[in-house]
């Protein structure tokens, strides 16, 4: 499957490629680092450098396999593109990334930018929450 999704963007099968991309489709959690893949190669005993790791995941964003996100943590990470929107949540105290989709915010944001004479054309929301502490 790995072979034929690489084909299909139009990229050369390498080891690498192929490596990076069954990591992707198996990993949990879903939004992972560069580094967070080469430590788990590594351990795995491939022989995949950094720097490759780093080359092949702008491959993949070039050609819309994976998502790279900029989150205010100051690292990227990233996820495979599986199709369909969804927003997300940082929880400030310990970096988890937490996927969601609502309906209603989605026609929302349609309406507002309509109010001031927009179309979407794409977006991204990302909300920075902190766990609520129990009452006293």
């Amino acid at each position: 499957m790995e072979t034929q999704n690489l084909r299909n963007a139009g990229l050369k099968v390498t080891h690498p490629r192929i490596r990076i991309l069954q990591f992707l489709e198996q990993s949990k959690p879903r939004h992972v680092t560069a580094e967070d893949i080469y430590r788990q190669l590594l351990d795995q005993g491939e022989d995949i450098g950094l720097a490759t790791v780093y080359r092949v995941l702008t491959q993949f964003e070039a050609v819309g396999l994976v998502l790279k996100h900029n989150f205010e943590a100051g690292q990227s990470v990233y996820e495979l593109d599986r199709g369909g929107h969804h927003d997300h949540m940082v929880d400030v105290d310990t970096g988890k990334i937490i996927e969601f989709e609502n309906e209603e915010i989605e026609r929302l944001q349609h309406v507002i930018a309509a109010q001031y004479g927009y179309e979407i054309e794409d977006h991204s929301l990302v909300l920075y929450v902190r766990k609520k502490k129990a009452p006293r």
